[in-house]
């Protein structure tokens, strides 16, 4: 018998560590080449691991939520002969697009692993997050599913045929039960760094919040006759196309915004290129992919590769460059954005563009009440960078260039 060793890869870019976001396996599962064995995290990237060898799990590095440094064991697998260790390789920054695994003389497959039986109570059923929250949603106790997958992974196909077939859960006779059950959820992979981050933005960004109403009632006819006349291929328009359009107008007339701060050598970086973040919302969590070089996109290709990118980032498939080097955030919650909302800066930026909904209220116009569809702009800028009159002003601009939407299509 021998033993194989894979240790963490290597992501590059000074990567130091990866934090374990899911193991596929526990110590004496029995594994084979090409078997996913566990997912890590670094920044922005979330690879999966595949074993090279079929034999046994015997050790494993540690728990969910433990970090490993780079080239340190990961995985003990005892094998029928002596084949070594895995080193490190490169890997895709893609979150789960490539699958690393070592590079070595590979021995014959093993069978396919049939499906197993449901999860005893005293087991942990084996998932990915995505599964798990669509179990947690659909009321689904996963100790109750049969899984299918390899090693007895749970996948979604498993539960909706749980939900098809399964039990519901007893109820009272009156139609009600009560509830004792707890659950204890550790913070792991893209929530942690989501937590890590607001916690670093609010505790060393002083945020100053704006907020100011916006008439859209001709921005949003407007949108309606385009969205209308549009052509083939072109994506439907939102707000937020013409929002970063306005971003880029106002931002020349006011470039301090656009720009990070490294406060810790004390230097402010000002950026000619409007690298736009859109706070996104996907099953793993907030993530901001990033519409690079906006000054240089008109509204239909700045609303198509905001799509491009917001479907890439739910997907997982968004790569680290699309993920990061944002210069300025727009936060939207679209019809939930409610009436105010105070964003927080995503560090090391020093602003951040909030959108709450657009609804229809009573203005009045100097004779009588009109109704008009009017959204406000919450705005968060970083105090120590941009004082209060210059985040007026900024927003201001914002807002006259949404109320003429004509003005956003007036170059110079």
């Amino acid at each position: 018998m021998g033993e194989f060793i894979i240790k963490m890869p290597d992501v590059g870019e000074g990567v130091a560590e990866a934090e374990i976001v899911e193991w596929h396996v526990k110590t004496g599962d029995s594994v084979r080449e090409d078997m996913v064995i566990a997912a890590v995290m670094t920044d922005k990237a979330t690879v999966e691991i595949q074993s090279p060898v079929n034999g046994t799990v015997i050790w494993l590095a540690g728990e969910v939520g433990d970090r490993i440094a780079v080239k340190a064991p990961l995985v003990r697998i005892e094998t029928a002969g002596d084949v070594g260790e895995a080193q490190p390789v490169g890997i895709s920054q893609t979150p789960i697009a490539e699958t690393p695994k070592a590079e070595i003389a590979k021995p014959a497959a093993a069978a396919p692993a049939a499906p197993v039986l449901a999860a005893t109570p005293a087991e942990k059923p084996l998932a990915a997050p995505s599964v798990r929250l669509f179990a947690r949603e659909s009321g689904v106790d996963l100790r109750q599913v049969q899984a299918t997958g390899p090693a007895g992974r749970i996948l979604r196909e498993d539960i909706e045929q749980f939900l098809t077939h399964g039990t519901a859960p007893a109820t009272a006779k009156n139609g009600f039960a009560r509830r004792t059950a707890t659950e204890e959820i550790k913070l792991t992979g893209l929530r942690r760094r989501i937590a890590e981050k607001m916690v670093l933005s609010a505790s060393r960004i002083p945020h100053i919040t704006y907020v100011e109403e916006v008439d859209m009632s001709a921005l949003e006819e407007l949108r309606a006759t385009m969205n209308g006349d549009r052509r083939s291929g072109h994506p439907k328009l939102t707000v937020l196309p013409f929002l970063m359009r306005a971003l880029v107008k106002a931002i020349s007339e006011q470039p301090d915004v656009n720009a990070t701060f490294d406060d810790d050598a004390g230097i402010i970086t000002r950026y000619s290129a409007v690298h736009i973040g859109i706070a996104t919302q996907t099953p793993a969590g907030l993530t901001v992919p990033v519409v690079r070089h906006a000054e240089a996109r008109g509204i239909w290709d700045c609303a198509a590769e905001m799509n491009r990118l917001a479907e890439a980032a739910r997907s997982g498939t968004a790569t680290r460059d699309e993920l990061s080097g944002s210069t300025i955030t727009i936060s939207s919650l679209g019809a939930l954005g409610g009436i105010v909302s105070t964003p927080i800066i995503n560090h090391p930026e020093v602003a951040i563009v909030g959108v709450n909904k657009i609804a229809t209220r009573p203005v009045w116009d100097g004779a009588q009440f009109v109704p008009r569809k009017m959204m406000n702009l919450s705005s968060s800028f970083d105090h120590r960078i941009i004082d209060g009159w210059d985040a007026a002003n900024f927003v201001q601009r914002i807002r006259t260039l949404l109320e003429t939407p004509a003005l956003i299509f007036i170059e110079g």
